[in-house]
């Protein structure tokens, strides 16, 4: 045959397109043309391919090659491309048959039944491409039936998807001879996942004394999925507790684990620890920039906020964020996901984190401070709190103002560790998975009138501070939601008016306000 059709597919952000490799071999002057809006990694792929036939012992056609990678509208990057179109070439020159051995038996398959993903070295082995688990998923998604063929490493990883049968392969010629029926085929299994990590066990709550309602604050955080924001002067603890909590969150589920192996992998940080149970915890710096924060590029990759995705996100001296970075975050804390538009590309990314910011009550910290004078003038204080916009502050469940304590630790006083206090954010939370499927914090419409409605009593106490202080509707969503979780917390049923005060006292923001 002449002409050889594979199945591949390209990455626009996290999302998969399919792609057909078409190989075309005509006679005439010897060219290798690669056509279909290929980026130069691909274009590149000619040399590639050239010298993995022949160093595999197969013979390079000397004739009119041309490589059509379909749609021709999509741009195409990555050097996973290598895999299918060397095996065109083999395909459509005649060097193999169209066949494979499925569990030991010679059957005639058509490649049609397989996708084919991965990049050549100049000696015909297989090496992995980049953000291999997000191009898997995308071909459980578009070729539910189909075989991938994949590099050895990055197939041990793809076997987590559901549901996705994968072959993995090591050199071109192994690849030859499973098409062509000299070797059995043998799925490849997924690889062990990883405990929790080791770098966090060193953190504990234990290491914290005094600032009990700021422990409080952080439990009911963890048990709920609530975002938080503590203001106070310098010292009193802050980063210290927004650390720790990490530690007081379960372990990632296994479909979590995955999702966030994804993220990581597609941002081109993945590490040796690629599936753990850890919840991810990100702290940029405060000079990050919005595209930083939120995602975007070139070729588009994730932000913070979606690397903190089934985690936690810190953003310590919150007021010295760039404007345009805390507005950014508008979005994302609402519907759990950021949609980035480009001139050519679209891609949408998961987003549903913990927000933990801490921030100082004025820009020289010891505003309300009893022993350190504060130097600040009212219109330094002013400016300095006016970064924080209205629309954003709604959007965050808990305020808590730290004051500041002489606090040693005493001798034989114990203190709660993590530990002890996960087990009771575990029990919370699988109260509300068993209840509603999903925790507090992402309660909207239908399913918060029903599971978080109030009490009368409660629900006059909510009318009355909703007309005193002129709060949103926004505003008194997230109350709810908090009340729901205090009363979860305390093993309730209902929402009552003692659930709704000690919601309230977290949305002080008398703290932030000159």
């Amino acid at each position: 045959m002449s002409l050889a059709v594979l199945a591949s597919g390209t990455l626009i952000g996290l999302e998969m397109i399919a792609v057909r490799v078409e190989v075309h071999i005509a006679p005439g002057l010897p060219s290798f043309q690669v056509v279909g809006l290929p980026d130069a990694g691909v274009r590149e792929s000619r040399e590639r391919v050239r010298s993995a036939i022949v160093s595999s012992g197969f013979d390079f056609p000397a004739a009119r090659i041309t490589v059509n990678l379909a749609p021709a509208d999509v741009p195409k990057e990555s050097g996973r491309f290598d895999l299918p179109i060397a095996l065109g070439v083999l395909l459509a020159s005649g060097q193999i048959s169209d066949a494979t051995a499925v569990s030991g038996e010679r059957l005639p398959v058509a490649v049609q039944d397989f996708v084919f993903a991965g990049e050549l070295s100049l000696t015909g082995a297989v090496v992995p491409s980049g953000a291999a688990l997000a191009f898997a998923l995308g071909v459980q998604r578009h070729y539910a039936e189909r075989i991938l063929f994949y590099p050895w490493l990055s197939a041990k990883q793809a076997a987590h998807i559901p549901q996705l049968k994968v072959v993995g392969v090591s050199t071109l010629t192994e690849t030859v001879a499973l098409l062509s029926g000299q070797q059995a085929m043998q799925f490849a299994q997924p690889a062990p996942m990883t405990e929790r990590a080791a770098s966090t066990s060193c953190l504990c709550m234990s290491e914290v004394y005094g600032q009990q309602q700021a422990r409080f604050a952080l439990e009911l955080a963890a048990s709920g999925g609530h975002s938080l924001l503590m203001s106070g002067p310098p010292g009193v603890g802050k980063s210290m507790l927004a650390q720790r909590l990490p530690t007081l969150l379960p372990p990632l589920r296994t479909q979590q684990q995955l999702e966030v192996a994804v993220l990581k992998q597609l941002s081109g940080n993945a590490t040796d620890a690629l599936f753990t149970e850890q919840p991810p915890f990100r702290a940029p710096h405060h000079s990050c920039t919005m595209a930083a924060m939120v995602g975007g590029g070139r070729q588009l990759r994730p932000g913070e906020i979606t690397l903190a995705h089934h985690g936690v996100l810190f953003m310590d001296e919150l007021p010295e964020f760039d404007r345009r970075v805390l507005e950014s975050l508008r979005e994302p804390l609402e519907t759990g996901e950021v949609v980035i538009s480009r001139a050519n590309q679209r891609g949408c990314f998961p987003a549903r984190f913990q927000l933990i910011a801490a921030m100082n009550p004025c820009p020289c910290g010891y505003l309300g401070h009893p022993k350190i004078a504060c130097r600040c003038t009212p219109e330094k204080i002013d400016r300095y709190r006016a970064k924080l916009s209205g629309p954003l502050l709604d959007r965050i469940d808990l305020y808590l103002v730290l004051p500041f304590e002489e606090t040693f630790p005493t001798p034989h006083v114990a203190v709660e560790d993590s530990s002890t206090i996960r087990q009771r954010v575990q029990r919370c939370q699988q109260r509300q998975y068993q209840r509603q499927g999903i925790l507090n914090a992402s309660l909207q419409g239908e399913a918060l009138d029903r599971y978080a409605a109030l009490q009368p009593e409660a629900l006059q106490l909510m009318e009355n501070a909703m007309r005193k202080w002129a709060w949103s509707v926004r505003v008194v969503q997230r109350l709810r939601r908090v009340a729901r979780t205090i009363a979860d917390m305390q093993q309730s049923e209902h929402i009552t008016a003692e659930h709704v005060a000690l919601a309230m006292q977290f949305r002080d923001q008398s703290g932030l306000k000159y």
